[in-house]
């Protein structure tokens, strides 16, 4: 499945590869050798807490391979502010209790509520995906069905 990014975070996930091949991978080998060093493996807890720990690091390096092999670059100087789309800002209304909140919409990966960032596979993101100002969606979320109003759409 391809995940949406920007420029910026499809840097950083690069970066974070080079760092776990080139620092942490070589680290693991060498912890590995000095817990083999120390004698009979069978009952030898550091050598088992070591290759654990490489196996960890191989996994985290094979899905952040696949992540970037399938990433798409979202470029915001081309995206169409019409509707509802990946690094779009919206602003909605719950008509529930007609809370007003600002999201940019983004990929899995770039998710962050705190920082108001979600998932365009949230609940609440793939309903928003290609609707229009004025426009009201109703989303299944965890805690039931919410209604919201597109009020805007930018950069």
């Amino acid at each position: 499945m391809s995940e949406y990014v920007t420029k910026e975070t499809f840097d950083k996930m690069r970066e974070e590869l080079q760092h776990l091949k080139g620092v942490e991978r070589p680290a693991a080998s060498r912890a590995i050798a000095e817990a083999r060093e120390k004698g009979d493996l069978k009952e030898n807890a550091e050598y088992d807490s070591a290759k654990e720990a490489q196996g960890m690091l191989e996994a985290k390096i094979k899905q952040l391979e696949g992540v970037i092999a399938n990433a798409k670059i979202v470029d915001p100087n081309t995206i169409d502010t019409s509707k509802v789309a990946i690094l779009t800002k919206v602003t909605i209304t719950n008509l529930g209790n007609n809370k007003v909140m600002t999201y940019q919409i983004v990929g899995q990966k770039e998710a962050d509520l705190k920082a108001g960032k979600i998932s365009a596979s949230s609940p609440i993101g793939s309903g928003l995906i290609g609707k229009a100002v004025g426009e009201i969606v109703e989303v299944q979320t965890p805690t039931g069905k919410m209604k919201f109003q597109v009020m805007s759409i930018s950069i």
